[in-house]
């Protein structure tokens, strides 16, 4: 006599939603390409240096006996015989938060294939960067000429200067590394070299519009970044 056939194991409702959970995570880290997932994984570890930069900045301004140095008055510019407070922090905020917007619509017209709006917006955003690290170039020879250094500063605290150096050259090196990337896709774009896909420096062999988005990531980031470093270093 025959036994009926059994049918597999049954699974309890809970445990099918898990694996049903577990599914769709798998089919959304697999339709990541690999660039776009080296990039988060690049950004992830970049957030971990830059946040042990500001801890390490608060551990040292708390901890300090001597007095901080009033940043309202050390970062103030002089207009028309009035002394304005944060003014150039301000306008260099202004700037690098637009390159982020002018960044958004370089990815929207890659996707969108338009070649010359695409190469214009990755233009004025590398314009945009260039000129946040030029007046964050100014800012320091303004500092340097008062004679703020590393080691001490005629205001107060010693490491008043460390910690600003050290802070604020780390992200303008990020930005400065952003702007030289942002003038290399640009010329690709105007090359063509993402519509047929040709091989090259920051093309590989499958060169696409999705290299824009992915370059977005990185510019998006740093300009975040710049976000905190404002609002510890400049407005606390």
């Amino acid at each position: 006599m025959t036994q009926p056939a059994t049918s597999g194991p049954t699974l309890a409702p809970g445990l099918k939603g898990m694996l049903s959970d577990w599914a769709s995570d798998q089919r959304a880290f697999k339709g990541v390409t690999w660039g776009k997932a080296m990039m988060w994984i690049f950004l992830l570890s970049d957030t971990f240096v830059f946040a042990c930069f500001l801890i390490g900045y608060m551990t040292v301004r708390i901890s300090t006996p001597e007095p901080w140095p009033d940043a309202s008055q050390v970062f103030a510019l002089t207009v028309a015989g009035e002394s304005v407070p944060l003014l150039l922090i301000a306008i260099m905020t202004f700037i690098l938060i637009s390159s982020s917007g002018t960044m958004a619509l370089a990815v929207k017209y890659g996707y969108a294939r338009d070649r010359r709006r695409t190469a214009i917006l990755l233009l004025l955003t590398a314009v945009l960067g260039l000129t946040f690290v030029g007046m964050q170039a100014f800012e320091w020879s303004v500092l340097i000429s008062e004679g703020v250094r590393p080691w001490e500063n005629p205001w107060g605290a010693a490491q008043f200067g460390a910690t600003f150096f050290l802070i604020t050259g780390f992200h303008g090196t990020h930005v400065t590394i952003g702007v030289i990337f942002l003038i290399i896709m640009t010329v690709k774009v105007l090359r063509g070299a993402l519509d047929d896909q040709r091989p090259g420096f920051l093309t590989g062999r499958r060169g696409r519009y999705e290299m824009v988005e992915t370059l977005g990531l990185y510019w998006h980031f740093v300009d975040l970044v710049w976000v905190f470093i404002f609002a510890f270093f400049y407005l606390w």
